[in-house]
């Protein structure tokens, strides 16, 4: 993760010199906005990787002598085919189309979603 870490750093710096010299410059605060939210979520991302690499270690990735197969891991569970990704896409199309013509709409929308997510939540839960 050091070398995420430190491309996100520069995309950070990056982002927050334009945004000092845009704020100066140009005197309009809704660019001078824009780029310091993204010098906030590139160093959010920055930071995040950088805590990772301290509390992991270097990974396959970041050592110049690694193999391919010292980066391979244990293979995960995947799951079956499962209806609940579907059915809360339709929950999150209803409540969508709800907000626009209705309460009625919105509610039945945010009932059928809260099942789906629920749904995928908990469909390994007994597993």
């Amino acid at each position: 993760m050091k070398a995420e870490a430190m491309l996100f750093g520069g995309v950070a710096l990056f982002f927050g010199g334009c945004a000092a010299l845009y704020g100066m410059w140009a005197q309009e605060d809704a660019g001078t906005v824009v780029l310091v939210v993204a010098f906030g979520m590139a160093a959010l991302v920055a930071f995040f990787c950088l805590i990772q690499y301290r509390r992991r270690g270097a990974r396959a990735q970041d050592r110049t002598d690694a193999e391919v197969a010292d980066g391979a891991g244990p293979v995960a569970f995947f799951p079956d085919e499962s209806p609940w990704p579907i059915v809360t896409a339709l929950g999150f199309a209803v409540t969508a189309t709800g907000v626009v013509f209705g309460l009625w709409l919105f509610l039945i929308g945010l009932g059928v979603l809260v099942r789906g997510v629920f749904g995928l939540v908990f469909q390994y839960g007994r597993r």
